[in-house]
């Protein structure tokens, strides 16, 4: 109050001009913070959005499969080469025909690449419980033996739905076990026969564009050759006649 003068037109303007500065830096002060806290606010909304993002692709990788082999093999194909039951033409097989994840083909060691990396990034991003069980599977697997992932599938089940404000699974169903899904191979040669047939059609349309190219230019010189014969004719007869009329 002391500063308020109002006796006189400078006291008056002075105390505008205190009372406008200070309502500048309230402002300016009340401004910074709030967008200090919504830039926080945005980096933590990406954040939890790139965790989740990341643990929902880990629970489809882990726990993609209701039926068949649930187990994941963390044998090689050295491995596979070294059991005296197992035939070399089942450890050599390109695929996988039962659609389980079982020991034989390349099905299980793409399913085992999948899980190794949503084990990567669950121990990441993963909360202190999914790190556990991420870690026991990992020594599971590094000791060379089949393992299940339900136990993590579950926990990570768990998690998401809390993080999205979802109601929790009803206590009196009885979910079945899961496992990791079957990694299907990418068909590659319906499309490289199609694109062969494609460049095969192209290279036949290209040749007969070429044929009637040189078929017009065939037929656009011979049309230029006629021309030109015509033309030399007329001439030679205008000349013999002019010799005609000359002669007597």
């Amino acid at each position: 109050m002391r500063m308020i003068d109002l006796s006189s037109w400078q006291g008056v303007l002075s105390t505008l001009a205190g009372l406008a500065l200070v309502t500048l830096i309230g402002v300016g002060i009340r401004l910074l913070l709030m967008v200090t806290v919504q830039q926080r606010r945005e980096r933590m909304n990406r954040q939890i959005n790139e965790r989740l993002r990341t643990l929902i692709a880990a629970y489809k990788t882990l726990g993609g499969s209701i039926t068949g082999e649930l187990r994941v093999d963390p044998a090689h194909l050295r491995d596979r080469l070294a059991r005296p039951e197992t035939p070399v033409e089942q450890a050599l097989a390109p695929d996988d025909q039962s659609g389980g994840g079982g020991s034989g083909g390349d099905r299980a060691r793409r399913i085992r690449d999948a899980v190794e990396g949503a084990l990567s990034d669950i121990l990441l991003l993963g909360t202190e419980e999914h790190v556990r069980l991420a870690h026991k599977v990992s020594e599971e697997l590094l000791a060379g033996r089949p393992v299940h992932t339900h136990a993590l599938v579950v926990s990570l089940r768990a998690f998401i739905r809390d993080a999205l404000d979802l109601e929790p699974v009803p206590a009196d169903l009885e979910l079945p076990m899961q496992g990791p899904a079957r990694i299907i191979a990418q068909g590659g040669r319906g499309r490289g026969g199609g694109d062969r047939e494609e460049s095969r059609g192209g290279s036949s349309g290209g040749s007969g564009g070429a044929g009637g190219g040189a078929g017009a230019m065939m037929a656009g010189g011979g049309l230029g050759a006629g021309i030109g014969a015509g033309l030399a004719s007329d001439h030679g007869d205008g000349s013999a006649e002019a010799g005609h009329t000359k002669g007597p």
